[in-house]
């Protein structure tokens, strides 16, 4: 029983180290990200988005894109 809780645990910690990164990296990347956007990066409970939304942020000149689905914004949406 004890296999479910660790999982979570893991991917609870998987999230925070993912949304840590990512907003590492946008600060790094001059990409201005407002209080809701950093909430809702640091809120995230799935990994998997997190580090769909890292590889997007290597690019990105806006958190926009970022949250964007694929081919919904890109850097000639303003």
């Amino acid at each position: 029983m004890e296999a479910p809780l660790q999982s979570q645990t893991a991917q609870q910690l998987r999230a925070e180290g993912r949304a840590k990164d990512l907003l590492l990296l946008l600060g790094h990347g001059g990409v201005e990200v407002s209080e809701a956007d950093r909430e809702r990066i640091v809120g995230w409970g799935d990994p998997d988005v997190l580090g769909l939304w890292f590889r997007k942020a290597l690019t990105a000149t806006s958190t926009a894109e970022i949250f964007a689905s694929d081919g919904e914004a890109g850097p000639d949406v303003g």
